[in-house]
């Protein structure tokens, strides 16, 4: 992880590394709790450019190893955590100071906006199809009604567009921006435009998140998720785009696991 727009004297935060990935050991509390001190460095001035925080499955650990392009951006974020089970598996077995627990990003939206309501933190949704992420939005607003979303918007738009959805997003006083687009365009983005969007704390990647709460999509039962499992439901809700990419990521990701996890 590079740190590269992050002030020198930040504090480190501890990794391990799994599947040949440097992932953040840390709780979901203690990513809500460095998230709320990154915002407090930015508005103090002291985080000259905000941190980008991505997170590591399965089919990321596959594609970190098969996409040179896609290693670099990874590798360019500040923090990456763990979203999927195999990786806390894999720590417990093969690691002296494991991952604490699974820090999923559908899970830990609802940890950030508790804090972020609390505390006045301003959040901005970029992604997914048109209404989905403003929905997404409206939702967490209803469960959180100090929650402050300064703006929403769908994922699609040309290069030429981004210069001004920048200044927007800077415009509206956001402090984190969760950015939906899918992988690798919504950590193309973070990493690109990093430099256009000064003021902010993070950019936080966050895949179909907003499919979660605006669009409708559900979660498998809590036992498959705690089980590593989640892959499966998602693959046999939609066999055709999702089916494949799991047979072929899987073995990959397995074999990566085994081999490039360690302390």
């Amino acid at each position: 992880m590079s740190g590269a727009g992050s002030a020198a004297d930040l504090p480190s935060v501890p990794t391990l590394m799994i599947g040949g990935i440097r992932i953040a050991r840390l709780s979901r509390t203690d990513l809500a709790e460095l998230m709320l001190a990154d915002v407090r460095r930015a508005r103090a001035l002291s985080l000259p450019l905000p941190r980008i925080i991505t997170s590591a499955n399965g089919s990321v650990v596959a594609a970190y190893h098969a996409d040179p392009e896609f290693k670099r951006l990874v590798d360019a974020a500040d923090v990456v955590d763990a979203d999927g089970m195999p990786l806390v598996f894999f720590s417990r077995l093969l690691t002296k100071r494991p991952l604490p627990e699974r820090t999923a990003t559908t899970d830990f939206l609802l940890d950030a906006a508790a804090v972020a309501a609390r505390e006045g933190l301003r959040f901005f949704f970029i992604g997914s199809r048109p209404g989905v992420a403003a929905r997404a939005a409206e939702h967490l607003r209803s469960r959180f009604p100090d929650l402050k979303i300064v703006g929403a918007r769908h994922g699609y738009f040309g290069e030429d567009a981004v210069p001004d959805i920048c200044a927007a997003i800077r415009a509206s006083g956001a402090d984190i921006l969760w950015v939906g687009m899918g992988s690798p365009a919504q950590e193309r983005f973070a990493v690109n435009n990093r430099h256009l969007l000064e003021g902010l704390a993070w950019i936080r990647t966050c895949g179909g998140l907003f499919d979660h709460y605006g669009g409708g999509v559900s979660r498998a039962p809590h036992w498959m998720q705690t089980a590593g499992m989640e892959w499966l439901y998602r693959a046999a809700r939609e066999p055709v785009r999702l089916g494949w990419r799991y047979l072929v990521t899987s073995p990959a990701a397995l074999y990566h696991l085994l081999t490039k996890t360690h302390d």
